[in-house]
């Protein structure tokens, strides 16, 4: 199946392996790539048995791919046209279009495409930098994925709310240093935040990824923050845990 797929790429585009039960990713080389924020999330959220949840900027289709054998039934939206076909044909290529729907879309207008209080679960990885920070190409797909020119937290989190049933879950990956927007975000929108987990690249180093869950209409307090996730040993290798994410059958 991959071989015919291989001869139905388009140009600048090729197709990774997701080291994760035989998924394949279709990616254009001119387009925002995944990174490894988007397999943090994926591993990090909490989906119950049974749960229907979003993808909220989904971009080629990595985290609902990497949650298909988690979850019953996941939606992904996404605004570039350009990965939003991508994304359509990932979950094609991986037989999985009757489980994952991929729809074009400005969560910014949330209500027009989802009725609310309809999901379990969402996650996202949103642009993670203000449009102040730096000169920008609005056009370029990269620069939307990186900054908020298309959405901001704030619209991010509300689009999650709107959405989420009560007591659903709202995952999300950004910048340490952004995390104080985050609990105002979560505060102004009804989420309570329950977990809360740091990333170094090393041990040695700062922190330079939160992962963070709350809880819609959650009760207030009880924020479990759980031992910072290590990337890299001293040497360069991956740490056992992300061994864990990226080549479980090696261990």
């Amino acid at each position: 199946m991959i071989s015919d797929w291989n001869l139905n790429l388009k140009e600048n585009e090729r197709i990774d392996d997701l080291l994760a039960g035989g998924l394949k990713i279709i990616q254009n080389n001119k387009e925002f790539c995944f990174s490894i924020d988007a397999v943090l999330l994926a591993h990090f959220v909490t989906v119950r048995k049974n749960a229907k949840g979003l993808d909220l900027g989904t971009g080629t289709g990595v985290i609902p791919l990497l949650l298909s054998n988690r979850a019953m039934k996941i939606d992904a939206l996404e605004i570039n046209p350009v990965t939003c076909e991508i994304a359509k044909r990932n979950m094609v290529m991986n037989n999985l279009q009757d489980k994952i729907c991929v729809q074009e879309g400005d969560l910014c207008k949330i209500k027009e495409y989802y009725k609310p209080q309809s999901m379990d679960f969402v996650v996202s990885n949103p642009p993670y930098r203000q449009i102040n920070q730096g000169h920008l190409n609005i056009l370029d797909g990269v620069a939307r994925a990186r900054h908020e020119i298309t959405a901001t937290l704030d619209d991010v989190v509300r689009a999650g709310s709107f959405v989420l049933k009560r007591k659903g879950r709202f995952a999300m990956v950004h910048l340490p240093e952004r995390l104080g927007e985050i609990m105002v975000a979560f505060h102004k929108y009804n989420i309570e935040a329950k977990r809360l987990q740091l990333v170094q690249p090393k041990r040695d180093k700062a922190p330079n990824i939160v992962l963070i869950e709350g809880v819609k209409e959650g009760a207030p307090g009880g924020l479990s923050v759980e031992p910072a996730l290590i990337v890299h040993e001293d040497n360069g290798d991956y740490t056992r845990k992300l061994m864990e994410y990226y080549y479980p059958d090696r261990l």
